[in-house]
């Protein structure tokens, strides 16, 4: 997974990766949706601010995508264990 560049420091930017984080490494299973749920929506967010920016962001793009990926890929795994249970 590729790291965010460190010369982001733009609010909506750092917002949506904490969030991401915060997702990526609860522990309590019972709050992991809501967690999941709510970078989804920082992410998704973050897109659209960026589809009016013309400066190149093709970089973030991808880090973005990754990180919209890497969450649907946590949220089947936690439907998978959820229901083996």
């Amino acid at each position: 997974m590729k790291k965010m560049p460190s010369h982001h420091t733009h609010s909506s930017e750092v917002a949506w990766h904490d969030l991401y984080q915060a997702a990526l490494f609860e522990t309590d299973r019972d709050r992991m949706p809501e967690r999941i749920a709510e970078a989804e929506k920082a992410i998704l967010a973050r897109i659209k601010e960026l589809l009016v920016v013309t400066a190149d962001h093709i970089e973030e793009d991808l880090i973005l995508d990754d990180a919209l990926y890497a969450l649907r890929a946590l949220r089947s795994c936690i439907g998978v264990g959820a229901n083996a249970a």
